[in-house]
């Protein structure tokens, strides 16, 4: 299955190694190329500009729209929800649009740990997402 790997990208470490751990179970993973850089510490340009003034990142790298064209072509996606912000399983802005886009295109919503409870917009992500796998990829099928 063609997976589009969603979340934030502060966690590009671990969403690396979920692609990697996803090529293993047979899947083709997908995400923004530059994640890989900004996980191995290569992308420095990116690692500033991200905590100066992140919107500028995401509009000179067109981060929005190649994440949208990654989840049109795919057949599902995976919403690596992780703790942020104080806020167990969080998932920000970003992350509830690329829900969202896939939602609207009818593709599969994983999301790895349960739906947070502190946001306020938890009733939409319940509402789109198809099965939550409780940090066990073996179950997106």
């Amino acid at each position: 299955m063609r997976i589009t790997i969603c979340g934030s990208v502060k966690f590009a470490d671990k969403l690396v190694d979920i692609y990697h751990q996803l090529e293993k179970l047979g899947h083709t993973p997908v995400m923004h190329e530059d994640m890989f850089g900004i996980a191995d510490g290569t992308a420095q340009e990116l690692i500033d500009g991200i905590g100066m003034d992140h919107s500028e990142i995401k509009k000179k790298h067109n981060f929005i729209k190649l994440w949208y064209a990654l989840i049109v072509s795919s057949d599902a996606i995976l919403v690596c929800n992780f703790d942020k912000k104080g806020i167990k399983n969080y998932v920000g802005g970003n992350t509830l649009m690329e829900i969202g886009f896939a939602h609207v295109n009818e593709k599969k919503i994983f999301l790895l740990n349960p739906i947070p409870k502190d946001v306020p917009y938890v009733d939409e992500i319940k509402a789109m997402v198809d099965e939550v796998i409780e940090g066990d990829l073996n179950k997106i099928k």
